[in-house]
């Protein structure tokens, strides 16, 4: 089991990113969530299979089509900090 919080920095905000996100997410059948920050970013939390987990990784560095990703910073996360599922907040 793996767990990681990504924080993607770009034009992610407007742009489907969030929605897309869940669907890559739960398609990899990961538990997690992907907020918007008010600094402008999209904040991830991915807990699953690591490889799973390092897919949506490959993932948020593209994003969906309308997103531009200038950046995309990782940080090691705590198993029990996702619930069921994925949401987006």
């Amino acid at each position: 089991m793996a767990a990681a919080r990504f924080y993607v920095a770009g034009k992610v905000q407007g742009v489907w990113f969030r929605a897309s996100t869940r669907e890559q997410a739960v398609a990899l059948e990961l538990r997690g969530y992907a907020n918007n920050l008010r600094d402008g970013r999209v904040e991830v939390l991915a807990v699953g299979d690591e490889a799973a987990v390092e897919r949506l990784a490959e993932w948020l560095r593209q994003g969906p089509p309308n997103s531009r990703v200038d950046r995309v910073e990782r940080e090691p996360a705590g198993e029990g900090e996702a619930g069921d599922g994925f949401v987006c907040g």
